[in-house]
């Protein structure tokens, strides 16, 4: 037991700098940068819609779930197939948290090759799904409106930042990076040394065992780094490793399914075709061609500074710190419905309101398909663009939508499930 948790909080302390300097860069993209103003890029089919979007995807830290209702308004607005298909492929491999993060635990050439490999699969599989849909008539872009940021003050824009960074992103990825961290843990303790050594002399096969497992799985792609080194530290090649970065993040079963009811079977097809055929081909580059002195995790095992990275122990405990109480405050943060009656007969009992005839102007939906902050914030921001809607509030954890309307205004249900549907979600009966 005590050697698990020396394993764990040494991971800690080599990816705490390099995860709050990641989540902070992330916070400054999505306050400074408006992810639509892409979307009039992304029109017609072809190589430049094509490497915009999957330039565009690259760095942005969006996981395989929260991808989803992005891709679904960058479709609306008029965007491509191919360019649709780029962005769901190359944004959830990669971000700029996961890049510094691979870096402090395995190194410059993996923080190299993992966006290179994110940009050039998602432009494969960008133009793939082109050239396969050529001929079939564009959809009609649908106008969106979005709140702008450029009104905002520069002060104003770092605290929607350090919000966005330490909120919501942090609550989406927290969890999945504490998995990462105790399976890495459990891996180093309780897996032999020699476990992969006897497949070693095969490469091929390590990739497809990893791709068994972590196809159907779900990692993002600042989780899956520890799990990966645990492995490496175990035997399996570089090459094997480098598949689980690649498909763990991008493709989970809950996001096939999404993919496949908003684009159809033979988009999701392509799109889950590009991503195998991308990680394996690195995967066979890394461990073929590539000097295997160039991805050693020998340091991880052979020393017991926390401080190769160049950052002194103090500082890596003082990030450690900041960042475990950040870590603990998004995951019990979670969404919440709220009452916003100010009747003295209003009472609140968990997610529901009994309340009087001030609440009445109201609507409650059942809405299946929401599994990260990401897909919430899409489904409140659509629906708060009609002026009817005074106020929404969503519980991930249990699918409720609550839409309060303004005085004397309301929208039919049959409107509202309409917005929520045409973002790849599913209204349910309560």
């Amino acid at each position: 037991m005590i050697e698990f948790f020396n394993s764990l909080w040494k991971l800690v302390l080599e990816m705490a700098p390099y995860l709050l300097l990641g989540f902070f860069i992330a916070g400054l993209l999505y306050a400074f940068i408006p992810q639509r103003m892409f979307a009039k890029h992304l029109k017609q089919p072809g190589f430049k819609s094509v490497l915009y979007s999957t330039l565009l995807g690259v760095p942005l830290p969006l996981c395989s779930c929260g991808v989803l209702p992005t891709t679904v308004s960058l479709r609306r607005s008029g965007a491509s197939r191919g360019a649709c298909t780029s962005f769901l492929i190359s944004t959830p491999q990669t971000g700029v948290d996961s890049i510094l993060a691979t870096y402090s635990l395995l190194g410059l050439p993996f923080a190299i090759i993992r966006p290179i490999a994110a940009l050039i699969t998602g432009l494969f599989g960008g133009l793939v799904t082109d050239a396969a849909f050529k001929g079939e008539a564009e959809a009609n872009s649908v106008e969106i409106k979005e709140k702008i940021k450029e009104d905002m003050t520069f002060t104003e824009k770092l605290k929607v930042a350090f919000k966005y960074a330490f909120g919501e992103l942090l609550e989406d990825v927290g969890k999945w990076l504490v998995i990462g961290l105790l399976v890495s843990a459990l891996i180093t303790v309780a897996v032999p040394n020699d476990f992969f050594a006897a497949l070693k002399d095969y490469p091929f096969i390590n990739m497809l065992i990893v791709l068994a497992i972590a196809v159907p799985m779900y990692t993002c792609a600042t989780g899956s780094i520890p799990i990966a080194v645990a492995l490496m530290m175990k035997g399996m090649t570089p090459g094997a490793a480098f598949v689980l970065l690649m498909a763990g993040p991008a493709i989970n079963t809950a996001s096939m399914l999404v993919i496949n009811k908003t684009f159809g079977k033979k988009q999701t097809v392509l799109y889950i075709a590009s991503i195998i055929a991308g990680a394996l081909t690195f995967g066979l580059v890394m461990d073929y061609i590539m000097p295997g002195d160039w991805f050693s995790v020998s340091n991880l095992i052979a020393t017991d500074s926390c401080c190769e990275e160049g950052h002194s122990e103090w500082f890596s405990i003082a990030c450690s710190i900041i960042f475990l109480v950040a870590l603990a405050r998004a995951i019990f943060h979670g969404h919440h419905g709220e009452c916003h009656c100010h009747d003295s007969e209003c009472h609140c009992h968990g997610e529901h309101c009994e309340c009087g005839d001030h609440c009445h102007n109201e609507t409650v939906l059942k809405v299946k398909g929401m599994c990260c902050s990401h897909c919430a914030n899409n489904v409140k921001e659509a629906l708060m663009q009609n002026e009817e809607i005074e106020n929404v509030e969503i519980s991930v954890e249990s699918g409720r939508v609550e839409i309060e309307f303004k005085d004397d205004k309301n929208l039919p249900e049959e409107r509202l499930k309409s917005i929520i549907e045409s973002l790849g979600y599913e209204v349910v009966s309560e």
